[in-house]
């Protein structure tokens, strides 16, 4: 590191940030009347006592403000005031142009910048702007050439972050930190946590802008559009398919490979592609049903079929026909409609070949072959 400031000794990679380090010092030289309370550590200047003693416990690591519902400690009350929103769910910060809302301002003002296209924090390299300077700052190490400067110590990965280093190594220790108030479950990632929230509450913040359908996860929204786009940018390498989603293209690959699915259920003989599938089945030996109605006593082992339920109490019907405006709570019952503007007919009669639009039809069709009188 070339750069060396003559003040306090510090080195930096470039000469654009030493000059904004001394900044800090010829600051301090100004205003030295105004900020009387020093730190014996750092020399740095403080207008209040108060000030000076938060600024020690950076020095001394210090976390008297502890949080009731976590291990989390932090050197400031502000902080655990920020920090109890993810607990809580909190989001007093809305966003004045579309319905967003945050826990903190500092996100909210990120936020504004996909509105307003500003990008301040500014490169004094190649001139390339951000819109956050934690973007900025991992541009940097493009120029400096440290791109990945915090290392695992339990495996060989390397982050550009400490943060992301951080919650890296929660998959080696297994530690679940943040925890649901509603439930009890535990995530390594404060993000997971508030994604899981909305199972609970039923938030569904990413809407469809070509259909009336909301979703509580941004990737569902674009699993979603491609329904409508028909975009399918997942493609099998061996026989020119695509898929819209890539859980689907893995399952497909297997039709290649001969292999069987990976996860295994330990009281049957299926299979599953995904752990989550897995889970799901498991729950049909179990009984158990976490997902709990707020209107009624019904549990349900799934999450779609608490909300398909939830629809009976609230009259939803989100599947609309785009020929003839009527409205269903059910995909399923959509689809059974759409049949009856395109004439589609995929229930077969094996006895005499007719076709019905609808398998209720087929049922009660096959009686007639059979004499079958089920209603006495």
């Amino acid at each position: 590191m070339p750069y060396l400031c003559a003040v306090c000794d510090k080195r930096f990679t470039t000469r654009s940030l030493l000059r904004r380090h001394g900044n800090i010092h010829r600051h301090m030289t100004d205003h030295a009347a105004d900020k009387p309370f020093i730190c014996h550590m750092c020399n740095k200047a403080f207008s209040s006592s108060c000030h000076l003693n938060v600024h020690i416990r950076f020095h001394t690591g210090e976390k008297p403000y502890k949080c009731r519902m976590c291990d989390k400690a932090f050197s400031q009350s502000c902080h655990l005031n920020m920090h109890m929103r993810i607990h809580t769910g909190e989001k007093p910060y809305k966003c004045d142009v579309c319905d967003k809302a945050f826990s903190h301002t500092g996100d909210l003002n990120k936020h504004m910048r996909v509105h307003t296209g500003e990008k301040p924090y500014k490169c004094q390299v190649c001139d390339k702007a951000f819109g956050r300077s934690g973007i900025l700052n991992t541009h940097m190490r493009v120029h400096t050439g440290h791109t990945l400067l915090y290392k695992c110590l339990l495996c060989d990965k390397a982050f550009s972050k400490s943060g992301h280093l951080g919650t890296h190594v929660r998959f080696h220790t297994g530690e679940k930190p943040y925890k649901c108030l509603v439930c009890d479950k535990g995530f390594s990632q404060s993000c997971h946590l508030k994604i899981h929230v909305r199972v609970h509450t039923g938030e569904k913040p990413y809407k469809c802008q070509l259909c009336d359908k909301a979703f509580s996860h941004s990737g569902d929204l674009k699993k979603h559009t491609r329904v409508h786009t028909g975009e399918k940018p997942y493609k099998c390498q061996v026989c020119d398919k695509a898929f819209s989603r890539y859980d689907i293209l893995n399952s497909h690959m297997r039709v290649h490979t001969g292999d069987k699915p990976p996860y295994k259920c330990l009281l049957c003989d299926k299979s599953f592609s995904q752990s989550s599938h897995l889970n799901s089945h498991v729950r049909l030996h179990t009984g158990e049903k976490p997902y709990k109605c707020h209107f009624c006593d019904r549990a349900f082992s799934h999450t779609g079929d608490l909300n398909k339920h939830v629809r009976v109490h609230t009259g939803e019907k989100p599947y609309k026909c785009q020929v003839c405006d009527k409205a269903f709570g059910r995909f399923f019952d959509l689809k059974s409609h759409m049949r009856l503007h395109t004439g589609d007919k995929p229930y077969v009669c094996h006895m005499c070949g007719e076709a019905f639009s609808q398998s209720h039809q087929l049922y009660r069709h096959v009686r007639v072959h059979t004499a079958e009188k089920p209603y006495k």
